[in-house]
């Protein structure tokens, strides 16, 4: 019986656990923090051996393979030791793959990947497949394999899920864009966590597709290192494009095969020029997978926005809340401020990533009338635009920011929540800090 252990306990780490222990591994997980309650049950409930707070080496260093979270980094002396000693690591996207014969649907990219995996979920489920959704999103991949049945997935799968990535191969692969993001993983290097994007695209044959942003300068120039033998589909908003999709006029055409389809701007449920990209990136995808451009048009004409990704919450006294707590990086943030069309009192910070804010300048001059401050360390955001709004001031809780924009707001104005920084100094993650300035904004 094989020995596997899995390196870290939540959703993705217990979901592998699951699968290893439905296929008959003899399976143990290590945790060195607190494993929730929730996660810690499961784990119970399958007979699953495990331990939290610590490491035991001679129960791990005796795998035959190994299984780690996203989370962890290749840095930490276990995983070290794990490499010296030549046992092979692997992610749960990887060792899930194994076992699932489902046509698979894979996203990345550093923006957009969530609101596009969302909208190809909805496009397909519209469609009647019987498909499931996960990876960085919803339940847990491995785990839906180990309990469900479906005939599709679509999966959003971060850099870190594509760093131990061997075997693992879509059928059509996605790639949104790719612009400075997590690169204290990267040993700050942009073209380390470029090729952990594109290991998304390592096992693509000639019957697969490959859809990606064409008018990305990072992802083109990525693209002229490898060679990849399947069907290439860009989209771009700058020029017409043979094969993928383009603007023409107020509409996006479709190109797939010999046909020629066309989707009205007017008629999308989400607007913003990022929204535009992330509608082609799906219906190609859509097209790809058979869909009908019926199902399509619909689809794109009636998807509700992501939670946490430009959620609209309330407008108290003509002043619209806007919960955008997922923008984690610099360029999320610029989308955010980008298709603002009122006066934006902007709430941003949290654990900056060595981000480079100067790109907000423009953006900021033209559409921020104040800046609250969301974070333990503010310095770097009062340095970057200290000098180009006329109001500024720091909070350490969502009720404290939330309270101290509405007094800056005006009639007619955006509370935008668009961090540009992880969440790790006053929250759980980012999910907490958008479900902490929604009830903050119900309580005003």
């Amino acid at each position: 019986m094989s020995r596997l252990v899995v390196l870290g306990g939540a959703e993705s780490g217990v979901g592998a656990a699951v699968l290893a222990k439905v296929k008959g591994y003899d399976v143990f997980l290590s945790d060195k923090g607190k494993i929730e309650t929730r996660y810690a049950d499961v784990l119970r409930k399958w007979d699953i051996p495990f331990e939290e707070g610590h490491h035991t080496e001679e129960l791990i260093l005796n795998a035959d393979e190994v299984v780690k979270s996203p989370g962890i980094p290749g840095t930490v002396p276990m995983v070290q030791k794990l490499r010296a000693n030549g046992t092979h690591i692997i992610s749960e996207i990887e060792f899930a793959g194994r076992y699932d014969s489902a046509k698979k649907i894979c996203i990345t990219g550093s923006n957009g990947k969530t609101t596009t995996t969302s909208l190809i979920y909805y496009l397909l489920q519209n469609a009647g497949l019987n498909v499931g959704l996960g990876g960085n999103i919803g339940k847990s991949y491995a785990y839906q394999v180990a309990t469900e049945h479906f005939d599709y997935y679509v999966l959003e799968i971060s850099s870190f899920q594509l760093d131990d990535v061997y075997e693992f191969k879509p059928d059509i692969a996605i790639i949104t864009n790719i612009t400075p993001d997590h690169l204290d993983r990267y040993d700050h290097k942009m073209e380390n966590y470029t090729a952990a994007k594109f290991n998304i695209t390592r096992n693509l044959t000639p019957d697969d597709c490959f859809i990606f942003d064409s008018d990305d300068e990072i992802t083109i120039g990525h693209l002229s290192n490898i060679v990849l033998r399947c069907k290439m589909l860009p989209f771009s908003q700058e020029k017409e494009v043979e094969q993928g999709a383009f603007l023409r006029d107020d509409k996006i055409i479709l190109r797939y095969d010999k046909e020629e389809t066309d989707v009205y701007l007017k008629d999308l449920a989400l607007g913003g020029k990022h929204n535009i990209y992330n509608s082609m990136a799906a219906a190609l995808a859509a097209k790809a997978s058979g869909i009908s451009n019926e199902v399509i048009r619909n689809s794109l004409k009636t998807f509700q926005p992501v939670e946490h990704r430009l959620e609209p919450v309330l407008s108290i006294k003509d002043v619209l809340y806007i919960n955008d707590s997922k923008a984690t990086n610099v360029d999320s943030a610029w989308y955010a401020l980008e298709c603002q069309k009122r006066p934006v009192v902007w709430i941003v910070g949290g654990t900056d990533k060595g981000n480079d804010y100067s790109v907000l300048n423009d953006l900021v001059k033209e559409k921020v009338k104040a800046i609250v401050c969301l974070g333990v360390d503010n310095a770097k955001i009062h340095a970057a635009f200290g000098g180009l709004v006329d109001k500024m001031t720091d909070a350490l809780s969502a009720e404290e920011a939330v309270r101290k924009a509405a007094a800056f707001a005006s009639s007619g104005d955006v509370v935008l929540l668009s961090p540009c920084c992880a969440s790790f100094d006053l929250f759980k993650n980012y999910e907490d800090r958008g479900a902490q300035f929604k009830a903050a904004v119900r309580n005003l």
